[in-house]
């Protein structure tokens, strides 16, 4: 399934030709600095896991960012999120939280966490704006090294009347 949002970035699931640009973006512009964990053989074993989401949001013929979610019974989380420096603030990142957010009610989450690294105020300030809230700072998170936000955004599910 791929959506097209007001971005103009189409958002769609990834598929294996697209786990060496998600490893290398998330190498890029979400591990720096931490050592590569994400690594193209790690995406492939995401991708083939049946309660996780990955998604990629291709704007102007480029993978303009992708987004990594694992799904519990009544939680989910945002495992990784990331857009391309040449695309950033034209919609990306809000389009492929909003698909997220959109599977997460159907599968019937209550609410959705991730981490931030505490050092990025861009980050922090993006979720705040999508109406995801600190709910704990967590000192030497990405590898003894950094400390971490806990944000956490409950969804309002809504209720059909069906019994």
């Amino acid at each position: 399934m791929a959506v097209a949002m007001a971005s103009t970035a189409t958002v769609r699931f990834a598929t294996r030709p697209d786990a060496l640009a998600i490893a290398e973006m998330s190498r890029d512009l979400v591990e720096v600095g931490l050592g590569w964990s994400w690594t193209k053989e790690r995406i492939l074993r995401t991708l083939r896991h049946p309660d996780t989401n990955a998604i990629v949001a291709v704007r102007e013929a480029d993978r303009a960012g992708f987004a990594i979610m694992k799904y519990g019974d009544e939680e989910a989380h945002l495992l990784l999120l990331a857009v391309k420096p040449a695309h950033g603030r034209r919609g990306v990142g809000s389009a492929m939280v909003e698909w997220l957010e959109a599977s997460a009610r159907v599968a019937g989450i209550a609410r959705i966490t991730l981490e931030a690294r505490a050092s990025n105020a861009a980050a922090r300030s993006f979720y705040g704006r999508l109406g995801y809230a600190v709910t704990q700072w967590l000192p030497g998170y990405y590898g003894g090294r950094e400390t971490s936000v806990r944000m956490v955004k409950p969804l309002h599910l809504e209720r059909t009347g069906a019994a």
